[in-house]
């Protein structure tokens, strides 16, 4: 029979991606594809659990619940870098190995990241004077591997890149042509324009408060292509109402986007659901690592991007 990856997703892969990862279960003996795409109900997702050995999901919710319907699981294999919306501990108590694909989605993610930004500065482009990116200073809170490829595009547009990682040191920004602060604070006090690029864990859910805000200078557009949680989303909208110059771009709708787009309607900017991942490319990427983690961690016990 052999072992089977379930791939569920309730935004499914690009359908070329889904080919190259049938070419690769096909070509490894010992393994069966199952699918679950567009699945409205978690019941859905219990029911075809049960009986597979391997699982890759994309930003689905693997909870504890989920969990306890998978009585042959071995492996997650979350194709992309956040894994904050499966359930760690509750895998870990059941001995299931979760992985991440760090870095297949990262170019997807920057180049989303310049389009918000570019919609924004150019007054969503409704024929009105907007300004441009020339000269302005970009801040990266966060430098992985998103933080790298914008690094490299902002050169692009002729921009200076600054950078904080609380995790990383400045040899880690050896390179890239990248000036590094010493804190959250000295970087969203220096730029014009900054990206959250952060994960979302206990550290950080709601660290984007007011006081962090309060600092930015005149004219600033806030990027979060990263993670809702992030922001605390009271002290945005107090920031919002008291900065008449202050501008937010996101990958997601805020829990009042409503109301903030009636308020800020050309100060704000949000995609109608997370795209950041949403390319061709990055679903071929990030579906191809995860399906080759999975068939190595069975086949040599390879557990290089284990993160529980």
């Amino acid at each position: 029979m052999g072992k089977t990856i379930l791939i569920a997703t309730e935004k499914p892969f690009a359908k070329e991606a889904i080919e190259h990862i049938k070419k690769i279960i096909q070509s490894s003996e010992g393994f069966n594809l199952k699918l679950l795409e567009n699945y409205v109900h978690q019941s859905e997702f219990k029911s075809a659990i049960r009986d597979v050995e391997a699982l890759i999901v994309r930003s689905d919710k693997v909870t504890d619940s989920i969990l306890s319907a998978a009585g042959e699981l071995k492996i997650i294999a979350r194709a992309g870098a956040g894994f904050d919306t499966i359930d760690i501990d509750s895998a870990s108590k059941r001995g299931i190995v979760v992985m991440n694909t760090p870095g297949q989605n990262a170019n997807a993610v920057a180049e989303l990241a310049f389009g918000l930004m570019l919609g924004l500065i150019r007054n969503k482009y409704n024929g009105t004077p907007g300004t441009e990116l020339k000269g302005k200073r970009i801040g990266m809170h966060g430098f992985g591997n998103i933080g790298k490829c914008m690094s490299v595009i902002a050169k692009g547009f002729n921009m200076e890149v600054f950078a904080y990682d609380i995790s990383r040191g400045r040899d880690k920004m050896i390179g890239f042509d990248v000036q590094s602060c010493e804190s959250a604070e000295e970087l969203y006090q220096l730029c014009n324009i900054v990206s959250i690029n952060i994960p979302a864990n206990e550290n950080t859910i709601g660290s984007i408060n007011y006081d962090l805000l309060l600092k930015t200078q005149k004219e600033v557009l806030l990027v979060n292509c990263a993670r809702k949680e992030l922001i605390n989303e009271e002290d945005l909208i107090r920031i919002m109402d008291e900065r008449p110059d202050f501008m937010y771009a996101t990958d997601f709708a805020p829990s009042r986007k409503e109301e903030m787009y009636k308020k800020y309607s050309m100060r704000t900017l949000f995609t109608s659901k997370k795209m950041g991942a949403q390319t061709t490319e990055a679903n071929i990427n990030a579906g191809i690592a995860a399906v080759n983690q999975i068939i190595n961690y069975f086949k040599t016990g390879d557990s290089t991007f284990k993160v529980n």
